[in-house]
This record gives structure tokens, sequence and C-alpha cells, in this order.
């Protein structure tokens, strides 16, 4: 059963959508459905993409559609959330490289359409720019998925990242270091120091955003970003004054703020 639930915040401006469903699978299945509708509502589409291990599960559903006849990229362009600095693109633990073995490689997305920051320009600033400028010329995203870190993050917005923050380098946390170390060979102290992410405003820039969480280990987070006082500390809690927000959770996940909802 899917437990679905709206919250309107002070502002009617303001709208998330909170759905729940049993099961991890039943999470990635239902956000997987909303990005294939948002796709084939467009002429166009303009996509904002995350990565990750549960985004994996989500890109393999959408290939399936494309391979069955039922989703078209050929119309689709794409900007991903972040790229580690000092990375080459080629390098098996860059994100250019997980896009396109888990998406861009496997649909027919046009060559130069999927967009990810450049963590090896020789001006991380003025990459910075001309990815706000490219976005900006796209006509915006229409829809940005997301994910959310063990500190709170939304991209590589780290503690703390001001709301109206835009697309530049960051130095991440020991802890999201600690959590991405599996590309790494487990070796925390082997991941980058730093990141080039879309910022917390380029985020919320986004004409409606879709976050997805799965497993317990983000239960404690999805509580202090959907309940506790919004703050830059935590980044994913700025989600709360986007105007057209859909999370998504199995019940692991959502366990800390059913509770204390």
């Amino acid at each position: 059963m899917t437990a679905s639930s709206s919250f309107a915040s002070q502002s009617s401006e303001h709208h998330m959508n909170i759905i729940t469903v049993p099961t991890s699978t039943e999470a990635v299945e239902k956000a997987a459905t909303i990005v294939a509708d948002e796709i084939r509502s467009h002429a166009a589409p303009v996509l904002g993409l995350a990565t990750g291990r549960t985004m994996e599960s989500l890109y393999a559903l959408l290939v399936a559609r494309y391979r069955k006849g039922a989703l078209d990229f050929s119309s689709m362009t794409s900007f991903n959330l972040d790229e580690y600095v000092g990375i080459a693109a080629s390098a098996p633990q860059s994100y250019h490289t997980y896009m396109h073995e888990h998406l861009f490689d496997q649909v027919n997305m046009q060559a130069g359409h999927g967009h990810v920051p450049d963590g090896m320009a020789a001006d991380l600033d003025a990459e910075c720019a001309a990815y706000e400028d490219r976005i900006r010329a796209s006509g915006g995203i229409n829809l940005q998925l997301l994910g959310i870190g063990e500190t709170g993050h939304i991209g590589f917005n780290e503690p703390p990242s001001a709301f109206d923050t835009r697309t530049r380098p960051v130095v991440l946390d020991p802890i999201t270091r600690q959590q991405n170390a599996g590309m790494f060979g487990n070796n925390p102290d082997a991941v980058p120091e730093r990141a080039l992410t879309m910022g917390v405003g380029t985020i919320l820039d986004a004409k409606r955003l879709l976050l997805l969480a799965v497993g317990g280990g983000k239960a404690a987070i999805i509580r202090k970003a959907l309940l506790d006082p919004m703050t830059p500390d935590i980044s994913a809690s700025a989600i709360r004054l986007h105007k057209d927000c859909t999370i998504i959770m199995d019940d692991a996940a959502a366990a800390e703020w059913k509770r204390a909802a």
C-alpha cells in the first residue's frame, strides 16, 4: 500500500508531496515513473540528474522502458548535480563515467546533451559560471532528481550551504568522503577533497524537485531535513521552500519522520 500525504507550509505556494511505500524497490519504481512521465510531457525535456547506488536502479528502469519503446530520450537535455575535482572524466570513479554507463550510452540521447561539470577545468570558477549559463540557455530544469547524503546535503552542498548558493567548488565533508569511499577502494582518503556542485539556489530554480530516499541509514537525516528548523547546516531542508516538491521514501527511510510528524 502507498501512503501519500501532502503538506502545505504556511505559504500556500509551497507544496510538499510525501509518498511512502513499503520497499526500496517500490520507491525506485515510483520515482522512475515520475521521471518517465516528465520526459514524455515535454517536447524538449530538461532534467537535473543525480548519482549514487539508488539512482543506478532508477536509471536501469528508465533504460528498460526505452528498450521496450516506451520512452524516447532523443530530445532530452540533462544537467548533473555534481562532479569530483581532479578526476578525469574518463576515470571509472567520475560521475561522467557513471552517467555514461548507467544512462547516456544505454539510450538514444544525443551526444553532448548530457552535461556534467568538468572537475578537471583549469579555472573551476569559470566552469561553474559556464554551467549556470548552460542551464539558463536550456530554458531551465523541468525536474531535478535528488538524493540526500548523511550530512543532509543535496548535491554536494555540505554544511553550511546558504540557500542562495550557485554552482561552485566545495570541500567535501569527511562524512561524505567516508560514504563515497566504495568507489575508491573503500579508502575515504582516496576520495577527492573537493567537488563542483550545483548550489542550493540553482537546485531550487528547477520547476519541480523529486527527492528519493531509501534505507534506514537515511531515516535520521530525513527527519531533520523535513521537521527540524530549516538551516544551511542541512541543505536538504531548503526543499521545503520549493513550490513543487515530491519526496519518495521507503518505510525504512521514513521511519523517524513518521514517528515524529
